[in-house]
């Protein structure tokens, strides 16, 4: 059975009580991890602080694209026994698993070409004087990784960590140990990589992270995960002050206006609501529909979400895949029976029966509601569970898809162009997309309004919760006028 370990200074470290992991599309215990402690994640840190400031990691801009290519390299040789790994741990459907794994290979090859293109700036703001704006790398990173896209979610804040030149300690989610050990042995493999700039210690509850968040050798914090426990990562960071960058929930609303290709907007809207099964901040989890084709939109959804084949991640004709385990289960179960309560049910999901009643699966549900207050409304539901509600105007649109507090993304539908961007720029979201849902990649950067979090993770400015700006500043004089003719 595989045993997931810390990794702290190049060594992999076989402490600490161990821990299940579970295949939640069967309940079979897969695997087992060494769960860490606050004295592990102190001594990972205290090594990571002097590897940046003990080896030339930080001004190697060079060694640390090499190192990202060779990463990525070893990833892509083992895409297949990754993705496998992934579907077996997480749940999720073969298919996700491979776009989870191509989509981390691009990302780090695209922070690896990033690594030697971090520029600043000069400028001369009086007679004689010099200025460099200096970008060099913040310290120490702790990135405290979930389980909904253990691959993903770390490499998007692992890539620009080291691009930047910090060194990093991760807390991965104790629910996907093992796919994390996989990945830190491809990065254990990189021969450029000195000891101590990757270190990783596994959770143990909350101790794990409390401890790094309270750290004072750690200096920035990159976290995914729900907004409640970014509030708490906020207040455990600021007696430090360290920098803190959250990417945190989300209740992304889908508007879809009359004039909308519904085929096109239906299944587009289907597929991002039960991707992951649900559990992922971006998910389309508010269909909020023009009231003159709320009927024809509600028929066509409650059809095509009827029609989603659950399954095992590992079987070819599964569409959505298991929750990521049974307490999941049982609170989308609860989830389902208050939406039957506060709204009017369209299709009702359930767990389905036979080989499959062993995992964590619920089928697809839709409800639709008109109470904007309601808390399956209000609150991020994190399962394949999604609420119709009808609008009149354009105003009122924008007011209902602003009417949470989270901000992470959403999408709008129609074939008007002026109205795409009217509410678009209208929407409170960090992205938005037009006609089409989830679309994400290493270029584009993405993050939250509100309570969906601080900073930007992907493109340029995912850099940017890694480094800090330094201003060295020089009066050199200037010739004699006359002397440079």
């Amino acid at each position: 059975m595989n045993i997931a370990k810390h990794y702290i200074n190049g060594q992999w470290v076989a402490q600490g009580p161990l821990g299940d992991s579970i295949n939640p599309a069967t309940g079979a215990v897969m695997g087992q991890y060494h769960a860490g402690s606050a004295a592990l994640a102190d001594d990972a840190a205290t090594h990571a602080r002097a590897a940046f400031f003990g080896t030339n990691w930080q001004t190697s801009p060079r060694q640390r694209a090499n190192v990202l290519f060779q990463f990525a390299d070893r990833l892509e040789a083992s895409i297949d026994e990754l993705a496998a790994l992934i579907v077996a741990e997480n749940g999720k459907l073969l298919a996700e698993a491979r776009g989870e794994m191509m989509g981390s290979i691009s990302e780090i090859r695209y922070y690896g070409g990033l690594a030697r293109a971090i520029l600043g700036r000069t400028f001369e703001a009086t007679p004689g004087s010099f200025s460099i704006m200096h970008r060099e790398a913040a310290g120490v990173a702790a990135i405290i990784v979930p389980w909904n896209a253990p691959v993903t979610l770390l490499v998007r804040s692992l890539g620009p960590a080291l691009a930047a030149g910090c060194t990093c300690v991760i807390k991965p989610a104790h629910q996907t140990p093992l796919i994390h050990q996989r990945v830190m042995e491809c990065l254990a493999d990189c021969p450029d990589l000195p000891a101590g700039v990757v270190n990783s210690v596994n959770e143990n509850g909350a101790e794990v992270g409390q401890a790094l968040v309270a750290s004072g050798a750690v200096d920035v914090i990159s976290f995914t995960g729900s907004s409640a426990t970014g509030r708490h990562i906020m207040a455990g960071a600021a007696p430090t002050l360290k920098r803190v960058g959250l990417e945190l929930g989300g209740k992304a609303p889908a508007v879809v206006f009359a004039d909308a290709d519904l085929d096109r907007s239906v299944a587009e809207l289907t597929r991002a609501a039960v991707m992951m099964a649900g559990q992922i901040c971006v998910a389309a989890t508010r269909f909020i529909v023009h009231e003159s084709i709320l009927e024809d939109f509600t028929a066509r959804a409650v059809a095509a979400f009827g029609a989603v084949k659950t399954g095992a991640g590992s079987d070819p004709a599964s569409q959505m895949g298991a929750l990521i385990d049974k307490s999941s289960e049982a609170r989308i179960l609860r989830l389902i029976e208050q939406a039957g309560d506060e709204g009017r049910m369209l299709l009702r999901g359930a767990q389905p029966g036979g080989d499959l009643a062993k995992g964590a699966f619920v089928t697809p549900t839709l409800f639709q509601i008109d109470n904007l207050q309601s808390p399956l409304v209000q609150e991020e539901l994190f399962g394949p569970i999604v609420s119709v509600e009808g609008f009149g105007t354009e105003e009122q649109a924008v007011h209902m898809a602003n009417a949470t507090v989270y901000g992470l993304a959403a999408s709008v539908h129609t074939r008007d162009l002026d109205r795409a961007m009217r509410v678009s720029r209208a929407i409170r979201a960090g992205t938005v997309w037009l006609n089409c849902h989830s679309r994400l990649f290493a270029e584009g950067e993405t993050g939250g309004y509100g309570q969906s979090g601080l900073g930007r993770l992907h493109g340029v400015e995912g850099l940017n919760d890694f480094l800090e700006t330094k201003h060295i500043y020089l009066e050199q004089g200037t010739l004699p006028q006359g002397m440079n003719t």
